[in-house]
């Protein structure tokens, strides 16, 4: 940033989010809407040139990228701009690859329009910006770490929970049939439960995984 208004990218495969968006951002005198994406794959080619300083990037797109694929694309350049999420997905599955992926920011679609506004001023100054839920949620699992799943465990999982054998999990993940196993008397020793099912019961409930 060089003191002038702030250049925003809004990252959304739903017209009418970006513009109830672009409504509420263009509202602030410090605030531009200086371009929007309807893909992911179209928010990383639009921040290549610079003059962008903050996205806003949605998590989950119709098809291709994803937001957090997006999000770990345009941090890993030099001088990128920063990328607040700004979605309807709470979960640790949704939540903590995303901070991973390197998102300065993590809001919600009902946030206030004060609070999405002070986020963006947040990011641009590389201060990290989270909806209070999600605060609670990232603070709930530091305090339990012994639950945390590792993110190899949560795709083994997600994939049990979606009907998989050991075996389909482990042509998927290209792991052998021991190894998925392996993995799966982790999540249970994690979860403290003793089957297939009670772990995907447990992890959704956690939203450790999504169903």
């Amino acid at each position: 940033m060089t003191g002038g208004p702030i250049r925003l990218l809004l990252a959304d495969d739903h017209p009418v989010v970006r513009a109830g968006l672009r409504a509420v951002l263009e509202t602030e005198p410090d605030l531009i809407v200086a371009a929007e994406a309807a893909t992911a794959e179209e928010a990383v080619a639009l921040t290549v040139g610079g003059g962008i300083d903050v996205v806003l990037m949605d998590l989950r797109f119709g098809g291709g990228m994803g937001g957090a694929a997006a999000t770990a694309a345009i941090t890993a350049r030099q001088d990128a701009p920063r990328v607040v999420i700004v979605t309807t997905y709470d979960s640790d599955a949704d939540i903590l690859p995303a901070i991973e992926a390197g998102a300065t920011g993590y809001l919600l679609k009902d946030a206030p329009p004060d609070e999405l506004a002070a986020a963006v001023r947040s990011a641009v100054t590389g201060r990290t910006a989270l909806a209070p839920a999600i605060a609670d949620r990232l603070v709930t699992r530091l305090r339990s770490p012994g639950a945390a799943l590792t993110r190899r465990e949560t795709e083994v999982l997600s994939l049990v929970a979606d009907g998989l054998s050991n075996q389909d999990v482990g042509r998927r993940l290209h792991l052998t049939e021991a190894t998925v196993k392996s993995h799966l008397a982790r999540v249970y020793t994690k979860l403290g439960v003793a089957s297939r099912t009670a772990a995907v019961a447990a992890a959704t409930g956690l939203g450790l995984i999504r169903r």
